[in-house]
């Protein structure tokens, strides 16, 4: 097997195109084929920089059908560059399975670092860095939807979410019934002319965006439960709550869990609450 056969994962500008590194200019230039998730958008980043390198596409339509002969084509020793319409590919894109595709090969894959909408959302959004959680696309059904959402409830970190800008509106919704209270933001057209970042108590995100008809790539974000941040606890909007599931027919026990996951409020205080009503 050739040495020099390898797959170069190439992450591209999420908007605007002087986020490029140098070293990625280099790797489009030097390789032999560049895989695109869209030849269309990729073209736009080789004329801004006079690259001619040749394309291909390599999209979620066509990778169990293109893999193979991308995988050949390395192991060959062809130098292979790899890159999805914006941001590093592997992350919530097709380019994921050329990648591992490679690796159970035993062939070099090269991963050069770039712009992240993730970071840089994440940033912009105000919300805590201590930790982070990325979940990709939420699930389009509601119901499904909302499931994931309660999964991650309890979580210690600041959730991170990509979105269609169709769908953004009743994603945020749920978002608002899930994590009633916490801060949000909404990203969209990061790095460009018209970059726009809402933030705010998640409710009031969601309210402020719901007639809206937005454009561009969205990220959602939702911070973590205010547990042990200080935050006071309202105890009258906490007593509602628990009363609203309790006549929605939820056990009390049931009641207290679901508010307590919601709010990062201690279980027994919302018993003390409750029941002191």
């Amino acid at each position: 097997m050739p040495d020099s056969g390898v797959l170069i994962v190439c992450a591209t500008p999420i908007g605007n195109l002087g986020d490029v590194t140098l070293r990625v200019l280099d790797a489009l230039r030097d390789a032999d084929i560049i895989e695109a998730e869209d030849t269309r958008v990729t073209r736009k980043l080789l004329a801004r920089y006079d690259i001619h390198t040749p394309l291909e596409p390599y999209h979620a339509k066509n990778l169990d059908a293109r893999t193979p002969a991308v995988v050949q084509r390395v192991a060959g020793g062809a130098r292979v560059a790899l890159v999805s319409d914006a941001g590093t590919p592997g992350v919530s894109d097709p380019g994921a399975h050329l990648v591992d595709a490679c690796l159970e090969a035993g062939l070099r894959v090269d991963v050069l670092p770039g712009a992240s909408a993730i970071i840089t959302a994440l940033v912009a959004s105000g919300l805590p860095t201590h930790a982070f959680y990325f979940g990709g696309f939420l699930p389009r059904k509601a119901g499904e939807r909302m499931r994931a959402l309660e999964k991650l409830a309890t979580l210690d970190a600041t959730l991170i979410f990509y979105e269609s800008p169709r769908r953004t509106a009743r994603t945020l919704a749920d978002i608002a019934q899930a994590f009633p209270g916490r801060r949000a933001a909404m990203a969209r057209e990061l790095t460009k002319l018209f970059e726009e970042v809402v933030r705010g108590e998640v409710a009031a995100v969601a309210a402020s965006l719901a007639e809206r008809e937005l454009k561009g790539e969205v990220v959602l974000l939702v911070g973590p439960p205010m547990r042990d941040r200080g935050v006071e606890i309202d105890e009258a909007e906490i007593g509602d709550r628990v009363d609203a599931l309790l006549a929605q027919g939820m056990s009390r026990k049931d009641a207290v869990k679901r508010v307590a996951e919601q709010s990062g409020v201690a279980r027994n205080e919302i018993y003390r609450i409750a029941l002191g009503r």
